[in-house]
């Protein structure tokens, strides 16, 4: 039998990383399905009339030994995926897919969990066991158990094409990224660059044994080329290169998958009885229908606009002033509004960086994590990894017991995919009296360091935008570390979706804060502290752009609303789609080349289809959350103390606006972000 289908025999029953191999998966998910169909079987099977105990407790804590091979599997497919992991992938998910589908297509379990559900008010159940009982009854219903027997075969089929779909359009993306590099020998190409980007490209041109300098379409390589390049040309050419990722004569070209995928979420959702895959998802939201998110969107567009209309104009002018740019296109964004930026504050990121060495920030955000909820980190060597970059820390409570497990993967690597999320290894939940803590985990691709043999050695400098990354994925970590449920399913950030993002933006708020600053902004060569007056200039510089910034966030909510909120059956071209999308909220000339929808791994990959409003909505709860720890301070102990026990422990065990005004004693007001992105007029 695989190590995976095993109890695993290591410290806190961590996943044996070093043990495991790709080819032991696909064994190890068809007998772990096996052993789950057992579990669903003992459920259907049993003669004592259905109740929550031996239905709704039973189905809850079935599967779990499948729930951790598949997390340890798809986590490794993000972070350090190859050929044959992918391949695995595609041979999965299927059987995943059709698991999935057994249950809840499964008629007589669906009949116990109608019976328990049919006599709720009768029970006397605890709010946790209500949500749980509501949830399973829906995840069924709202799943097909009351379709007809040819609709199931349909949902079936349409549920495993989406699933191998989903999973070749990120492995095309990845393909196309990893595809390109720009390869430069002449060195005035790299004017204006940061002497630590062009070290990295340096580097990584020599690790392939070639002249010069090599920049990639990971951001760490990307984004500095992007801001600070002074060749144009080369700037245009790495644009669309990231522009046109599935988009391209190849075999990685995504356009008819996203049709598809369109095409058959809405024929699924019509199958469930709802207008739109939207419809569908949204009933399970906070926004609960697209009307509500449309709404949204266009009344912060409104707000946004004008803000954007004039920093538009302002940086054209400001860029046909320096360079005699006549007309501003899309890599010409980030490269003058940076050198707007420094012009109006005396403030860029090659000034921040030296005050923001990674292993400093990591101890900042660990001690404001101490100050508000009382956690405590601890780095360990004896804990399996799947990388030797990644980093492990035992969390504890104040009162010396174990919070959680943390991994933390901080760089870039061939097999990554870009980007920055939390994910969790083992959920936290409560069995036979013993409260499980969970396996939570970090991946983000920050720039390296640099290990040079001329002594020239750097330690990895983040940019104040990495900073704010850090901690926003770090309050997702909290959400999982600080877990306190029964139930698995309901545990850390299992939450509606446009509610899981407020505990990651309302913490991105501390790295504007002097007293947080204090805690681990200081020089990594002199130990200075960060200057006030830099300090004052972050601050200042926190609302520049706030308009653009907005309207490109709402330009991606919309084309996620327009794939996802009508009948996509008659759309033939992404491209002329998309532009029709973006037709409100693009203020720069169109890129033939390029296309967003092919590379929207968000909504065509993750699990943020119908959901990516979410971000937008959410900051209107942190701006609003954040307001109350200003107006008390912001590490006053009885206000974390709310929104650790009323947000960040509770996940999904009652509704967010419930729990939200637990905390903070009213709904939400969008007044807060208005007023902190200085679009109140």
């Amino acid at each position: 039998m695989s190590v995976l289908n095993q109890p695993f025999i290591t410290p806190f029953q961590t996943a044996p990383f070093s043990k495991i191999k790709t080819e032991d998966f696909l064994p190890a998910v068809i007998e772990a399905i096996k052993e789950a169909k057992a579990e669903i079987d003992a459920i259907t099977s049993n003669p004592d009339k259905p109740n929550f105990q031996n239905t709704i407790e039973a189905l809850e804590f079935s599967g779990q030994q499948l729930e951790r091979i598949t997390s340890i599997f798809f986590n490794l497919n993000a972070a350090e995926t190859n050929d044959d992991i992918q391949k695995t992938a595609q041979e999965i998910s299927p059987l995943l897919s059709e698991f999935s589908n057994d249950i809840t297509l499964n008629e007589v379990l669906f009949q116990r969990i109608k019976e328990v559900y049919e006599q709720k008010e009768q029970l006397n159940l605890t709010k946790e066991q209500q949500t749980l009982l509501d949830k399973k009854y829906k995840s069924f219903s709202r799943n097909g158990a009351n379709l007809r027997d040819e609709d199931k075969i349909k949902l079936r089929e349409i549920d495993k094409k989406l699933s191998s779909l989903k999973l070749k359009f990120g492995e095309n993306v990845l393909a196309d990224t990893h595809n390109y590099e720009l390869h430069i020998t002449n060195e005035n190409d790299l004017d204006g660059l940061p002497e630590g980007a062009i070290e990295t490209a340096r580097q990584l041109a020599e690790s392939k044994e070639k002249e010069g300098w090599i920049f990639t379409l990971d951001y760490p390589s990307y984004i500095p080329f992007m801001t600070y390049a002074k060749n144009r040309m080369l700037r245009k050419e790495l644009a669309i290169a990231a522009g046109k990722k599935g988009f391209q004569n190849n075999p990685n070209n995504n356009e008819k998958i996203v049709l598809e995928i369109a095409k058959l979420r809405h024929k699924r959702a019509n199958l469930l009885g709802y207008k739109t895959h939207a419809h569908f998802v949204l009933e399970e939201r906070m926004a609960k229908s697209p009307e509500a998110v449309n709404k949204f969107l266009n009344e912060l567009l409104k707000k946004a606009k004008p803000a954007a209309i004039n920093e538009f104009e302002e940086l054209q002018q400001f860029a046909n002033k320096t360079e005699e740019i006549d007309i501003l296109q899309k890599w010409d964004s980030a490269y003058f509004a940076e050198k707007l930026k420094q012009e109006r504050f005396n403030l860029d990121d090659e000034l921040l960086k030296p005050y923001f060495k990674l292993e400093n920030v990591i101890d900042g955000v660990f001690k404001i994590a101490e100050k508000l909820y009382d956690l405590h980190f601890e780095e360990v060597n004896n804990i399996d990894t799947y990388h030797e970059d990644v980093k492990t820390y035992l969390v504890k409570f104040g009162n010396g017991e174990l919070a959680a497990i943390f991994y933390a993967d901080f760089f870039p690597r061939k097999g990554k995919r870009n980007g920055a999320w939390m994910t969790s290894y083992k959920s936290q939940y409560v069995k036979n009296k013993a409260n499980e803590r969970p396996h939570i985990s970090i991946v983000c691709n920050f720039t390296k360091p640099i290990h040079s043999k001329s002594g020239n050695s750097k330690p990895s400098l983040l940019t104040f935008n990495e900073v704010t990354t850090l901690f926003h994925e770090f309050g997702h970590a909290l959400h999982g570390m600080l877990a306190n449920t029964t139930y698995p399913s309901l545990s850390g950030t299992s939450v509606y979706w446009d509610f899981v993002e407020l505990p990651s933006q309302i913490l991105e708020n501390w790295c504007y804060e002097k007293d947080a600053l204090a805690l681990f902004a200081r020089h990594y060569e002199t130990e200075e502290p960060i200057p006030m007056d830099f300090i004052e200039r972050i601050k200042a510089a926190a609302t520049f752009h706030q308009g653009l910034q907005t309207l490109r966030q709402l330009s991606f909510g919309i084309l996620d609303m327009n794939w996802h909120g009508m009948n996509p059956s008659n759309i033939d071209n992404v491209k002329q789609y998309e532009l029709a999308a973006f037709k409100d909220t693009n203020l720069f000339p169109d890129v033939p080349e390029n296309c967003m929808s092919t590379s929207f791994s968000h909504i065509f990959q993750g699990g943020y289809s119908s959901g990516y409003y979410s971000y937008k909505w959410a900051e209107v709860l942190d701006a609003d959350a954040f307001e109350y720890f200003k107006e008390e301070g912001i590490f006053n102990p009885e206000v974390a103390g709310k929104f650790k026990n009323f947000v960040l422990s509770q996940g999904g065990t009652e509704d967010p606006m419930t729990l939200y005004k637990k905390f903070r004693g009213q709904e939400p007001k969008p007044e807060a972000l208005l007023k902190r992105a200085g679009l109140l007029t």
